[in-house]
């Protein structure tokens, strides 16, 4: 109303005393009808101004908007089992409200690469049966390379000329240890946050991956690190053939099985690396002291993977040859193998990365949505298709991705950006464990999952080619990027610029700032911001 009355007073001064000059009647109607148009429009404006806060995005609304629900993800599907649109419906939904829990099991594998989002139902299932043989092929080298099984053997077969495999006894790991190997160094080297177990030569190309069976046919035919491990044990000690090297998946950068693609060379293939036994031994040793460190957040969560029997935990633990459990619960014991299990599996799919801390982060929440061992490998490949660069030794990565933080700040808040300069600040190394661990630690664990799915969804957009169609743009909103993660990162920095700018003067403050801000972001507003970045600074950053 305070509007309107600055309109009526401006009206007033514009047509004056009424019975003016000769004509002022029509002049004065004739205005009296442009500012009333023009005090509508003014008064629009105020009232949405009001309402966003601000902002520019066009994204505002986003906490209003719902997740997609079970029936909406049905229906999203052809008689043929297609997405309709190519998918472009779904990655706009999971953008702007995310994921239920109960069918994200069900949404992963597409976000995540594993099924090409205009597969058929029937291309799907040929996929999940390949992926299960891969899976299976790829813990069986785990079992064949194993320090703890299959190496520890053949040690025990030279001095007792038994011919069988089996776990490493105390007595003989802790020999073992004290032949080079000090549990001691390696527990000072796993208590870095830094610290890197990846090999010495870094590859740039990202690895595409993926596959998945759902929980049916898990039940059939899917596998388990347990059933995994109770293979012939003949064939355990076999080396794997050159047919079942080629066996193993390999997947194209718009999802879905790659066989004809002439592309990936040899070189490439997963299964097979230069690295030594002894780079796979210090990957088995690190994962598991990870593993059985691992927090239990997700209880709440997964409450079906909570109740576990300490019988199956314990039968889990045996499979992969887990030691140093007996203080967990069951329920950490049985989460901490299926760790193990995947995670060596991963090293051994690309030996090139191996295993670094943090990995664990980030597979530990698809473990408790997807409850699968062969399901979750395949859809971690996918989420690791572009963190496997947070984990390189040369931190290339890590360093690009800093770099880009930096240019954001930079063009959308100078002043700050000279802050940070005066600082010393400004190469953004404050960010460094939010970069890593893609917001683990900031984020409470359902927020997690809203922020990496929305992120996936934008990856999966530009890896279908979406964004580059005009109606996709479009439809989408604000243009998908790969790098949704850093524009979020950037964001929470410039909710705190205030702070850093009259309260902080040194990055050891700023440092301490961005560790404290777990639990208090607001995901949606973040992202809302986020999304607001990417429309102003996508074409200069990009």
């Amino acid at each position: 109303m305070w509007a309107w009355g600055c309109v009526e007073r401006v009206a007033a001064g514009l047509l004056g005393p009424v019975g003016g000059a000769y004509g002022g009647g029509r002049w004065n109607t004739a205005v009296a009808v442009g500012v009333t148009a023009a005090a509508g429009l003014a008064l629009v404006v105020i009232v949405v101004s009001s309402r966003r806060g601000g902002l520019k995005s066009p994204w505002w609304r986003r906490r209003k908007k719902a997740a997609l629900k079970a029936q909406e993800w049905v229906s999203l599907f052809t008689p043929e089992g297609k997405l309709q649109d190519g998918g472009v419906k779904l990655l706009k939904k999971v953008r702007s409200g995310g994921i239920e829990p109960s069918i994200r099991a069900q949404v992963w594998p597409f976000l995540l690469g594993v099924y090409s989002l205009d597969s058929s139902e029937a291309e799907r299932d040929a996929v999940k049966a390949q992926n299960r043989n891969g899976y299976q092929l790829l813990r069986k080298q785990c079992l064949q390379k194993s320090v703890y099984s299959n190496e520890k053997s053949k040690r025990s077969n030279e001095t007792a000329g038994a011919n069988h495999v089996a776990c490493v006894s105390s007595e003989k790991e802790a020999h073992l240890v004290s032949e080079g190997n000090p549990l001691v160094n390696l527990e000072e080297e796993v208590q870095d946050d830094t610290s890197k177990a990846s090999p010495e030569k870094p590859m740039d190309g990202n690895h595409s991956s993926s596959g998945s069976s759902n929980k049916e046919d898990s039940e059939k035919s899917g596998l388990t690190h347990v059933e995994t491990s109770h293979m012939d044990v003949a064939s355990v000690q076999q080396s794997l053939t050159e047919d079942e090297q080629e066996s193993v998946p390999r997947y194209s950068s718009t999802g879905g099985n790659m066989e004809d693609d002439s592309e990936l060379s040899k070189a490439a293939r997963p299964v097979k690396s230069a690295r030594t036994l002894e780079d796979f031994e210090t990957w088995q040793r690190i994962i598991r002291l990870d593993a059985v460190r691992a927090n239990d957040e997700w209880v709440s969560y997964s409450p079906s993977q909570a109740v576990v029997s300490r019988e199956k935990a314990i039968e889990s633990a045996k499979a992969v040859c887990l030691k140093d459990y007996e203080h967990l619960e069951p329920h950490r014991i049985h989460h901490a193998s299926r760790l193990v299990a995947i995670l060596e599996a991963y090293a051994i799919y690309d030996p090139e990365i191996g295993y670094c801390q943090g990995m664990s982060d980030l597979l530990a929440p698809l473990l408790a949505v997807l409850e699968d061992d062969n399901e979750a490998f395949w859809c971690f490949s996918g989420f690791m298709r572009k963190a496997r660069h947070n984990f390189r030794l040369d931190e290339a990565g890590i360093r690009r991705q800093l770099n880009m933080v930096a240019r954001i700040i930079k063009y959308k808040d100078l002043h700050l950006y000279r802050h940070l300069e005066m600082l010393q600040a400004e190469d953004c190394f404050f960010v460094y464990r939010m970069v890593v661990v893609m917001f683990r630690r900031e984020l409470t664990f359902e927020q997690t999952l809203s922020l990496w799915e929305v992120m996936w969804a934008d990856q999966a957009a530009n890896r279908a080619g979406i964004a580059k169609s005009s109606l996709g743009k479009l439809r989408l909103g604000a243009p998908p990027t790969d790098d949704l993660l850093l524009y979020a990162i950037a964001a929470s920095v410039l909710q705190k610029r205030k702070l850093i700018i009259e309260s902080y003067s040194s990055m050891d403050e700023i440092i301490r700032e961005c560790n404290s801000m777990a639990g208090q972001l607001d995901i949606w507003k973040l992202l809302d911001d986020a999304h607001d970045l990417v429309m102003t600074l996508h074409d200069r950053i990009e």
